[in-house]
């Protein structure tokens, strides 16, 4: 790696990687101007940031710090692993920087960076939570207690702020602690501690402290936290995913945020080690979890108890957790995944949990926020400003702060186009060739992209994914010729041509509204559909259905959908409207919660055509409350 691609503003930096294919374009290279994505990214910069650094204020994390530095008297506030909230909340503002710069935002990094370089022990340790009377008690309880977890947030965050201005401070401060793990954690023959964190984060971040800082002990310290699960040394338990090996797991288990954050460490181990049995077990724990365990929206948890992955098959709707970090997670893995093999449908998934599974985790106005996200409602789950436990909020602020960096790759063959949105690129291919692409497109209001060559020349290839959603006629143009080679969904389409500025590219992807099933081994959802258009996961929420329940439509398996933009409504959305049957509960059912089957009473008539109205599942309970439901009943 040359010195300059350490100051580019990535989250992974693959650039100097030998088992990844694809390496990052930088989010400061890729400048959005849509009206879906760049408006969020407008909010969280200036209003979600602000606000949240007020929480950080008002519900004392940052004067934990103080009150370690010994400027503030009075007891620890909160949760043991409060230091991760400040970490998370100073990543995002760093990759806000890097694309959007603000006095006053730099200010409160700042203000942050000086309370936690205070808060430093002299031997390198930094938890706030471990002072004074709980000092002898560092590592006492690293299964419970999270000290390894603090301090990988620790570690990305100056890594995202040594990338974003270049400046050292908090990287000086995430050094000295990682080095600090390193004399601590180890073999017990070398007299170190053998064993890890009960909740994974500190692989992947020392993964990358190597790569920005070309240390090696970084990558086998990681290494090393990788390969002591699964002997016990934790738990022993799968909640931990300490249960077995990683190299021999099958499954994927226990807490949902945990086992997603391991994969994305261990994903970056491969990428600079090659070990091939990693990548196995990579690979088995993607299909188990994409094919058996996930929710249509992308989401993953379903269980409250543990906020764990449930069995095969185990995917109830109202009582589902899809954490909005396990979503965060998942994206992280499957960018990983994407790095080093560039197969679509690692990125088909990051679509998919972006849309539908992340953004659902924050109100429209960016000032509230899921940690559950249920796919049916009965009208009680709502929004709230902040948590007790609040690893959602600055979680999803560090996602869209970084969005930019997730659009673009590039390869010896050329540049890959992961996502779509309007916008441009300035794109520095192998042998430092500079290209520029421009997007036009309302994506994901319509499937329609143009992508123009606006600077640069030369051979290369240009490679267009084609979403796994598309199963209609997707097409092609090259400056208004059709291409004649077959597109298939769930691939990249690769064109290779020597290019030159003004050259245009035309992707026709059809989006009809799809009725989609599920496995019939998730009994909750048989007889049931979920409305999709394009990547998005539709729902039907009373708010639009004032006539009747929500939960007593029936769509007919040959229902016709129209689809109208609503530019007014809900930050301006796609809507779809179809006639289905309401169907409520017949007059026999009052009073009876069991009754012999087969003994309906006349319903009085109260069967009747409705319009249904559904509105894109991201953004449900922005208006008052009442049922909601993704699956509904179909015949």
């Amino acid at each position: 790696m040359s010195s300059s691609d350490q100051y580019l503003a990535v989250p992974v930096s693959t650039y100097a990687s030998p088992y990844a294919r694809l390496r990052p374009v930088p989010l400061d290279e890729v400048h959005l101007a849509d009206e879906f994505w760049e408006p969020r990214r407008t909010i969280n910069h200036k209003v979600t940031l602000p606000a949240q650094y007020e929480h950080l204020e008002d519900t004392g994390r940052l004067d934990n710090f103080r009150r370690a530095a010994g400027k503030l008297d009075g007891s620890f506030q909160g949760l043991y692993f409060n230091d991760s909230d400040v970490y998370k909340w100073l990543e995002a503002a760093c990759w806000t920087l890097a694309t959007n710069p603000d006095p006053e935002l730099e200010r409160m990094v700042n203000a942050a960076i000086s309370e936690v370089e205070a808060a430093q022990e002299p031997d390198g340790y930094l938890d706030t939570y471990f002072i004074d009377e709980k000092a002898s008690e560092r590592y006492t309880n690293l299964r419970d207690l999270h000290e390894l977890y603090c301090a990988g947030h620790l570690i990305q965050a100056a890594v995202a702020h040594h990338r974003a201005t270049a400046s050292e401070r908090l990287l000086d401060v995430a050094r000295r602690l990682a080095d600090h793990i390193c004399e601590t954690f180890g073999p017990e023959e070398e007299g170190k501690l053998e064993t890890a964190d009960g909740h994974e984060e500190i692989e992947m971040s020392l993964v990358e402290l190597f790569r920005e800082t070309g240390e090696r002990k970084y990558l086998k310290q990681a290494q090393f936290f990788l390969d002591v699960r699964g002997y016990g040394r934790i738990s022993g338990s799968e909640y931990h995913q300490d249960h077995k090996p990683f190299r021999e797991q099958d499954d994927i288990v226990g807490h949902a945020v945990r086992a997603v954050y391991l994969n994305a460490g261990a994903a970056d181990l491969y990428a600079e080690t090659g070990n091939e049995s990693i990548l196995r077990a990579l690979k088995r724990l993607w299909e188990n979890m994409t094919t058996k365990r996930m929710y249509v929206s992308g989401g993953i948890g379903s269980r409250y108890e543990g906020e764990a992955f449930g069995r095969d098959y185990e995917l109830p709707n109202e009582r589902a957790y899809a954490e909005s970090c396990a979503a965060i997670g998942s994206v992280m893995w499957n960018w990983r995944m994407l790095q080093l093999a560039g197969e679509a449908r690692y990125a088909d998934l990051m679509e998919l949990t972006l849309y539908n599974a992340i953004m659902p985790g924050i109100s429209l106005d960016g000032q509230s926020y899921f940690y559950q996200n249920p796919l049916a409602d009965d009208g009680t789950h709502r929004r709230k400003p902040w948590f007790g436990c609040a690893c959602c909020p600055p979680n999803i602020a560090r996602v869209i702060a970084s969005l930019p960096g997730y659009f673009y790759s590039t390869s010896e063959e050329g540049i890959w186009v992961h996502l779509y949105a309007e916008g441009e690129a300035n794109i520095t291919l192998y042998g430092n060739q500079s290209v520029r692409l421009r997007q036009r497109t309302s994506y994901p209001g319509d499937g329609d992209v143009e992508i123009e060559v606006e600077e640069g020349e030369g051979g290369f290839s240009l490679m267009l994914r084609i979403p796994s959603w598309c199963e209609g006629k997707a097409s092609i143009k090259v400056n208004g010729k059709p291409l004649e080679a077959p597109l298939y969904p769930g691939t990249y389409h690769e064109i290779r041509r020597t290019w030159k500025p003004g050259d245009k590219v035309r992707l026709h992807l059809p989006m009809p509204v799809r009725m989609v099933e599920c496995h019939p081994y998730v009994s909750e959802n048989e007889g049931r559909v979920s409305l999709m258009r394009g990547p998005i996961l539709y729902c039907a929420e009373q708010a639009d259905n004032p006539g009747f329940d929500v939960r007593d439509t029936v769509l007919p398996t040959d229902a016709r959908f129209s689809v109208d933009f609503h530019p007014e409504l809900l930050g301006g959305i796609s809507v779809l409207r179809t006639t289905v049957r309401s169907i409520p509960p017949d007059t026999g059912w009052k009073g009876h919660l069991y009754r012999t089957a087969n003994l309906r009473e006349n319903s009085q008539g109260e069967e009747r055509d409705v319009e249904l109205t559904a509105v894109p599942y991201y953004a449900w309970a922005n208006r008052e409350p009442g049922p909601m439901q993704v699956w509904m009943r179909s015949r």
